[in-house]
């Protein structure tokens, strides 16, 4: 997703660096216009803002402290929009030297999918100092949308809770179809009558159809969910909150990554109910997978 939301920095007419462990990632930003940055240290050096969304606490803490990190740079007034999921205790520890080094954070973790993030209009949960934010408000709304959240560190809290309630969703959904099914109700019938119902989410109007494919959508895979749910739990237990849904949709997503494998599609948590009951969710028609999605700047 991070490479799509570089490409629409681009189009937007932003001078981009881009940087990325596997120089081969940068490949069509390059050809795009953008320019090829040999760390994030140089990076910083060169810009006024630096994005960044990568795949959870390690990674971001080399991005910041690593041999060639953004604090060895010049991060004095600089911005640092950071897009990845990840504990908002963790972040407000790590990113304590890069105030010191008079840097600007802002935290704008996403959601949508991967066709919201080549469209260019994946919701963003941002939080920070409001000048700050309103500073890179031209950056993040040429990625998506700006959903502003208050302090730095709440757009963590806010991706961890959406992320839970799309989890649950997604475990949910599997039992009420199969269910449906087995009762008389065809799968697309079903999808039909309950959307824009009180039934309704994102899951059941974005995320049926990979069912219906039977591809479960590998875009986002069974490892990633369960990432997510273990941050979640952690914020829930930080927090006091009861956690008994969370905990039990946490048990079905590693049982289908015990049982399908964990780079197996998001959905594929539904799978587990269907095989479990002996039918198959299949509807025939044009379904689009999410990362079949093209950028239309009409």
């Amino acid at each position: 997703m991070g490479g799509y939301a570089a490409k629409n920095i681009i189009r937007a007419g932003f001078e981009t660096y881009v940087f990325d462990l596997r120089p081969e990632a940068g490949n069509d930003h390059v050809a795009m216009g953008g320019t090829w940055a040999g760390s994030p240290a140089e990076m910083i050096t060169k810009v006024d803002c630096v994005v960044s969304m990568v795949f959870g606490p390690p990674h971001l803490d080399a991005v910041l402290n690593g041999p060639e990190g953004l604090l060895k740079g010049n991060c004095r007034s600089k911005l640092w929009v950071d897009m990845t999921t990840l504990s908002p205790k963790f972040m407000r520890e790590l990113m304590k030297p890069f105030l010191a080094a008079g840097g600007c954070p802002v935290d704008a973790p996403v959601t949508g999918s991967v066709d919201a993030a080549i469209r260019g209009d994946m919701p963003m949960f941002v939080g920070g100092d409001d000048a700050d934010v309103e500073c890179v408000r031209p950056v993040i709304e040429a990625m998506g949308e700006l959903r502003k959240v208050g302090r730095y560190g709440n757009g963590y809290v806010a991706k961890l809770v959406n992320s839970q309630l799309w989890k649950v969703h997604a475990a949910a959904i599997g039992e009420a179809m199969v269910c449906a099914k087995k009762a008389g109700l065809e799968p697309d019938v079903w999808w039909k009558v309950m959307k824009g119902e009180a039934a309704d989410s994102f899951v059941l109007q974005h995320d049926v159809p990979s069912i219906f494919a039977g591809h479960y959508d590998p875009s986002f895979p069974i490892k990633l969910c369960l990432e997510d749910l273990s941050l979640i739990k952690e914020l829930m237990d930080e927090t006091g909150t009861r956690s008994d849904l969370t905990d039990t949709t946490y048990a079905r997503f590693r049982e289908a990554g015990d049982r399908y494998g964990v780079n197996a599609g998001e959905m594929t948590v539904c799978k587990i109910v269907e095989d479990d009951a002996g039918v198959q969710l299949r509807v025939k028609g044009d379904w689009i997978a999410p990362w079949e999605v093209t950028y239309d700047n009409s």
